[in-house]
């Protein structure tokens, strides 16, 4: 069993920054790819960014260049470094670890943070 905890939101005027946190315990896989996911009422959850184990990364069209995820495997935490955030990335976000194996695949998801960005 995976358990993420996120820490980090909180609010913050246009243009600040801000650095998201997420602790995954539990039986942690090299495969295991982790990211970041938000939801505004109303809307869909959107991918913000993911990373392998390997460092390789892909992030949303609307936070490239201003948002950086990094992933420590010795801590088992992924961050989301925030950059001159926009009140668009008012949001609540959420932590994701996907593993897949052979015939599955599954999602772990952390309890969300919000994020506030006042104009």
């Amino acid at each position: 069993q995976v358990q993420l905890v996120e820490s980090g939101g909180g609010l913050v005027q246009a243009g600040e920054s801000l650095r998201l946190s997420c602790a995954a315990s539990g039986s942690i896989f090299a495969s295991d790819v982790m990211g970041w996911y938000r939801q505004t009422p109303g809307k869909q959850r959107e991918l913000v960014a993911v990373i392998t184990s390997g460092g390789n990364t892909n992030y949303a069209d609307s936070v490239k260049g201003r948002f950086t995820i990094f992933r420590d495997n010795a801590k088992n935490t992924v961050y989301l470094q925030m950059y001159w955030l926009e009140p668009e990335d008012t949001a609540v976000y959420y932590c994701n670890l996907a593993r897949s194996w052979f015939g599955g695949s599954h999602n772990y998801w952390g309890q969300g943070t919000q994020v506030t960005v006042s104009s």
